[in-house]
């Protein structure tokens, strides 16, 4: 068979995602008098049958965080600096909302187009929309566009204006992760709508198999009744098993796709030896998104073995007690196998630990975030502990950010005297959270340069931290911690959200290398970081200053209302320093 031509790959990929007038009006079509839901393709059966069947409601959510479903990124389109927010559809294929807000060089025109991140359709854009300028606010671009299937995308921004045009690539994800059944209420509707449609069905066949050969005026025969009857009850025979048929098929159909709901994995957690914890990962979405031959594998099939460096390791592992949560780390375990890490824990304070553990997929660009938890004894991380079980104890031994991985993990049969914080590990086990200030070693200070208006919900924002010294005076130590200003965690005090954000916002980078065509694997110089030294930011313009080399800002936004801790680390004099907040989210 010869290959497909590139014309008719994209001719198909045009229709793949469809036409973009077409969903526009699909998506504005006036819903005030509509189910708030997905009308599927088995309705009908639904409504002959006149059982409850389930319609699936998809709930996208950012993969590579905990409740937080939304993207934020903060990069340049050429000439052009904007912060971006893509916040993903309820259901696939669905519609994702875009905000795209200029900080500089404002443009004059915005295109937005979705395009898978791997695959046969990386290459293969569809027609762009071109993004809604606001009227009221001038820095403000807003959009939507259609996402047909699960799996890693990336959202392609075009912009336009004076300075030239330039161009912007999103990685995000669509991942369905639960689904709700059908109301009650509509369930007994259609269970009554489809009994009446049954009897009417079987009534109307009976009848005309009865009278159809009649004379006008006259009574049918024996004859016509008996045959009336046979007809009818072989109707409703055909009508049950049509019923019962359609039924198994809905079931194993409805079954398949929950099948490909997203699950959140979890992290086995165990301790050995008393500072030796050991990791293994679950994968409870190892199963294809989309029906392949089976010689063809679905390039977004999730696996354990593809994981990936990113800032230099393929693991961020944070660590934080509940529920004080004054006590927080953040760890890179080192990969013993597929699936599987270890960590050599520094001095922890014990007490119930809720874990958080990233890691990035190579073949996708996804990132994931495995949830844990452990209770750690008083004398963990102490000096006095055994030697793993075959007598040898795992040192973190990938090289430092910057630096290519390439070394295998050290081993000794003697643990060492202490231990001690390395290969980019840092955290605090005597936090102190504030409003506003945290306190950092030497006297300095983290301050959080927040206005007074109330936190909510679903709003972007950019968090600024300013770091001085003991008088109060900017600090001038700052130094790049795994290629970057600063990396911050923001968590929830129940610990439902979670979310690794870092100053070019909450993807990451090695799915931001992979959209923009780079080659994600040169983890040397962190090339794709936007703001890799905060001194080196240009000025920014509009209602925000400039920020200084004392300065580091996340992009965010909560997702959900209640009390959060915000963690951000920085690296200053050669250490890593945590500072702590406490936050308020209205709805």
């Amino acid at each position: 068979m010869k290959p497909r031509t590139k014309s008719l790959q994209k001719a198909q990929t045009e229709c793949f995602f469809l036409n973009s007038n077409l969903w526009s009006w699909i998506s504005n079509y006036p819903i005030t008098k509509l189910p708030n839901y997905p009308i599927h393709k088995s309705a009908w059966i639904s409504a002959i049958s006149g059982k409850l069947l389930l319609l699936f409601l998809f709930v996208a959510s950012a993969s590579a965080h905990v409740g937080s479903p939304d993207f934020y990124y903060d990069g340049y389109a050429g000439p052009y600096h904007l912060l971006v927010t893509v916040r993903p559809p309820t259901v696939i294929p669905g519609v994702a909302q875009i905000e795209i807000r200029s900080i500089s060089s404002d443009p004059s025109q915005v295109e937005i187009v979705p395009m898978r991140l791997v695959g046969q359709g990386a290459g293969l854009a569809p027609t762009p929309d071109t993004a809604e300028h606001s009227g009221t606010d001038p820095h403000l671009f807003t959009g939507k566009l259609w996402l047909m299937t699960r799996g890693t995308w990336k959202v392609q921004i075009t912009a336009d204006g004076a300075r030239g045009k330039g161009q912007l690539a999103v990685p995000i994800a669509a991942l369905s992760s639960s689904s709700m059944r059908m109301q009650k209420s509509l369930g007994g509707l259609l269970a009554v709508l489809g009994l009446v449609l049954i009897v009417g069905a079987v009534g109307i066949i009976g009848a005309a198999s009865r009278d159809a050969r009649i004379v006008p005026g006259t009574e049918p025969s024996e004859s016509d009744r008996r045959r009336g009857k046979i007809i009818t009850i072989a109707a409703a025979v055909l009508v049950v098993t049509v019923i019962v048929l359609g039924n198994f098929w809905w079931t194993a159909d409805a079954n398949h796709t929950e099948r490909l709901s997203y699950k959140l994995p979890h992290v086995d957690l165990a301790l050995e030896g008393g500072n030796i914890l050991h990791l293994a990962l679950e994968n409870p979405n190892n199963v294809a998104w989309r029906p392949y031959p089976s010689q063809v594998e679905d390039p977004d099939r999730i696996r354990l073995d593809d994981l990936t460096y990113d800032h230099g390791h393929k693991m961020h592992l944070f660590m934080v007690r509940m529920p004080d949560m004054t006590s927080f780390w953040h760890l890179h375990p080192y990969q013993l196998s597929a699936g599987h890490f270890s960590q050599n824990l520094p001095i922890l304070p014990p007490g119930h630990y809720q874990v958080f553990a990233d890691i990035v997929h190579k073949t996708t660009g996804l990132a994931e975030t495995e949830v844990g938890e452990i209770d750690l004894p008083v004398d963990v991380g102490t000096p006095e502990v055994a030697a793993s079980k075959n007598g040898a104890a795992f040192i973190n031994a990938e090289t430092p950010s910057g630096k290519a991985p390439g070394t295998v993990a050290q081993q000794t049969d003697v643990m060492p005297s202490s231990v001690v914080l390395i290969n980019d590990d840092a955290g605090n086990g005597q936090l102190q959270p504030g409003e506003t200030v945290s306190q950092l070693s030497d006297g300095y200070r983290m301050v959080w340069e927040r206005d007074s208006a109330p936190l909510k919900a679903n709003q972007t924002t950019w968090f600024r931290f300013r770091i001085e010294d003991s008088n109060g005076k900017p600090a001038t130590d700052l130094q790049d911690y795994m290629g970057m200003a600063g990396h911050a965690a923001f968590i929830r005090n129940d610990g439902q959200v979670f979310a690794h954000v870092h100053p070019a916002g909450s993807v990451s980078m090695f799915a931001a290398d992979l959209a923009e065509g780079k080659n994600p694997d040169d983890q040397s110089a962190m090339s794709a970081m936007p703001h890799p030294v905060p001194c080196q930011r240009p000025a920014v313009e509009g209602n925000l200053s400039p920020l200084t080399c004392s300065e580091v800002s996340f992009p965010y936004g909560f997702p959900q209302p209640g009390d959060y801790h915000i963690y951000v680390q920085i690296k200053r004099a050669g250490k890593v320093e945590t500072g702590a907040f406490v936050a308020h989210v209205e709805k």
